[in-house]
């Protein structure tokens, strides 16, 4: 029995399901608060929340495919379970990095601009 391909699709569904629900949540919840650090400009925070949606999926997909590309050979049931969740903490773990970088990046960015104003 190939326990790769069970691996494969079981941590795909995982991480579908886990990419499509951060990113939607962090993208209701970020909306507001660029908005909050920019509220003359409603349609520029629009923009760039999607930007920051578009970069989102595109660093997880990116990063998912190069992580089912660096896996081992499965061999047992226990394998599955053992590769499954080190993946899936691990781009979790990015996830959490990726999402105060935000935050602190905008954060920054738009303090530094009200010096200017």
């Amino acid at each position: 029995m190939n326990y790769n391909i069970i691996t494969y699709f079981i941590y795909g569904c995982i991480m579908v399901f886990i990419i499509y629900k951060i990113g939607l949540i962090c993208y209701r919840n970020g909306n507001i608060f660029v908005l909050h650090l920019m509220p003359n400009n409603a349609q520029l925070c629009l923009y760039i929340n999607n930007i920051l949606l578009t970069g989102y999926y595109l660093v997880n997909i990116g990063y998912v495919i190069y992580s089912i590309s660096t896996w081992k050979t499965v061999y047992n049931p226990h394998n599955i379970i053992d590769t499954i969740a080190t993946h899936s903490g691990g781009i979790i773990l990015i996830l959490a990095v990726l999402h105060y970088m935000n935050i602190i990046v905008l954060q920054l960015f738009f303090k530094s601009q009200k010096q200017y104003v």
